[in-house]
């Protein structure tokens, strides 16, 4: 049965956002989903995904809203994040309830050398997101954050009320001034704004530019895998299911929360050290990883680890899944859409 929400969610041929749509449209929502494809990564796996909620490749025009061959309930756009005219419009006609806005340009190490993509998509694009909000009287916007905005912050596990004005990339700078303009327009229009800090998010259909992408496909190909910091690092792996019944939980119920302004952090709670990440990749896979052990990388943190009592407070969040059998999931995935 069709809810009679509209919601838009941008990103939606990325990782987290074409997870996000299979649950909503399942769920009886009615939503549209936006993603400029650009080649950041590999935009074959983009197209898979796409193709995986009914949109067909060859149907995909600039601007123009394409209905899913596979959801009565989903159709999707080609837009850019920075294109104010395009984005005015597609608000004003399509009347959206809620927003979830993942798109953004990702990657730490990108940012080092791609500096002017970050303020295109993560600020110009996030203002006209907002500005869109506030003039179409969008009842809730959900937006991603990052765990990257706590730098280099020393006391774990990080908390929504730590400070975060000392970021080492230019990625996680963008990811706060996102937060900060958020709470300018809850706090002068009474926009409702919800920012989720994700923490190495996981799982079948991931990003290529992500460690455990890159760690399978090296060791499937028998090439050695790059360990910075000489393994000396861990990490809040937060498998993909656990993370989208954390946003969908928000969605259902975050219009009902009294601050018209939240962050919360959205991670698993249980830091994995790096080599015994990579053990479970090895373990998955059959074949142990030739390493190839580095100093730290420049923009990197030692360690992530997400308090995550007020989403549990809120919205009992609750993950679930072991950092060994989401690995599995993800390998298994892996060598059924490359063939391995």
């Amino acid at each position: 049965m069709l809810k009679k929400e509209k919601i838009l969610i941008t990103g939606a041929a990325g990782f987290i956002g074409f997870h996000l749509v299979k649950r909503l449209v399942n769920e009886g929502y009615e939503i549209i989903g936006l993603d400029n494809i650009n080649d950041y990564y590999d935009i074959e796996l983009k197209y898979g995904r796409l193709r995986e909620t009914g949109i067909e490749r060859e149907k995909i025009e600039y601007g123009k809203l394409v209905k899913s061959s596979k959801y009565a309930n989903y159709a999707f756009v080609r837009l850019n994040l920075e294109d104010k005219e395009e984005i005015d419009k597609l608000f004003a006609r399509e009347k959206f309830d809620k927003i979830v806005h993942l798109a953004a340009q990702a990657g730490v190490r990108y940012s080092l050398t791609h500096p002017y993509s970050y303020l295109y998509s993560n600020i110009f694009g996030f203002m006209n997101i907002l500005e869109a909000s506030k003039n179409n009287e969008v009842k809730h916007l959900i937006y991603a954050s990052s765990s990257s905005v706590y730098g280099l912050n020393k006391k774990i596990p990080f908390k929504e009320k730590d400070k975060v004005d000392r970021p080492i990339s230019l990625y996680a700078a963008t990811k706060k001034a996102d937060e900060l303009f958020a709470h300018t327009y809850s706090h002068l229009y009474g926009l409702k704004t919800t920012g989720l800090r994700f923490f190495t998010v996981y799982g079948p259909w991931g990003r290529p530019d992500m460690a455990l992408f890159k760690f399978v496909k090296l060791i499937f190909e028998n090439k050695p895998i790059d360990v910075y910091n000489y393994g000396k690092m861990e990490r809040d792996f937060t498998y993909i299911d656990d993370i989208i019944e954390g946003v969908f939980k928000v969605i259902e119920y975050g219009e009902n929360q009294k601050e018209t302004y939240k962050i919360y952090n959205i991670g698993n709670s249980k830091p994995v050290d790096l080599m015994e990440f990579i053990k479970a990749i090895e373990e998955a896979v059959g074949k142990e990883a030739k390493k190839n052990f580095l100093p730290m990388q420049p923009g990197d943190v030692y360690s992530t680890y997400a308090d995550v009592s007020e989403l549990i407070k809120d919205f009992a969040y609750k993950p679930k899944t072991s950092v060994e059998e989401g690995v599995r999931r993800f390998v298994n995935w892996y060598r059924k859409f490359y063939k391995e």
